[in-house]
């Protein structure tokens, strides 16, 4: 494929996952976090454009996932750093910033599942994907995505409610009005 033929594609995929990528990484992480992977992502994109599927929307949230992953170890690295170098020279005062999260019981159910199950939860639910999809992302079979979805959505359920907050469509078992 000549350099034009390879733009094109290029622009045109980028062009359909730009908006659905920036959404999915923006419920993950910090804003400027999100631009750099959404930034490595399309980089990743044009790079392996050759090795982009039919369905290029699950594979592309794969790809930001691996990116996130390696967003969040350099973090991590450089927060050990830190404590690092605050042990060895601490500043004066540090003032911390209150962190608000627009659903906090929604983030805290998520939180107590497994990483897996909750990615999982999160790309049916926020991404609109489907179990194929979704195992298409994850790299695992439809197969098993349903099974961990139909006990996630469970366990999120319990978590929810212990935690006071409604699960959603919820209706009560028992006492059922007509």
């Amino acid at each position: 494929m000549n350099t034009q033929a390879r733009r094109a594609r290029f622009e045109e995929l980028a062009v359909l996952l730009m908006e659905p990528l920036r959404r999915f990484l923006a419920r993950r992480t910090d804003p400027d976090t999100a631009q750099d992977v959404l930034s490595e992502t399309l980089l990743v994109c044009w790079r392996r454009l050759d090795e982009v599927p039919e369905d290029r929307l699950p594979w592309a949230y794969g790809v930001a996932r691996h990116c996130l992953a390696n967003a969040e170890r350099a973090r991590r690295r450089q927060g050990r750093l830190a404590a690092r170098i605050l042990a060895l020279d601490p500043p004066a005062a540090a003032v911390a910033e209150p962190v608000e999260l627009p659903d906090e019981h929604l983030h805290i159910a998520l939180g107590r599942l497994g990483t897996l199950d909750a990615e999982i939860v999160r790309l049916w639910a926020w991404e609109d994907l489907g179990p194929a999809q979704i195992a298409a992302a994850l790299e695992l079979t439809p197969n098993a995505v349903s099974i961990r979805l139909h006990r996630a959505r469970g366990k999120l359920r319990a978590e929810l409610r212990k935690l006071g907050a409604g699960a959603g469509h919820d209706v009560p078992e028992e006492g059922r009005r007509p």
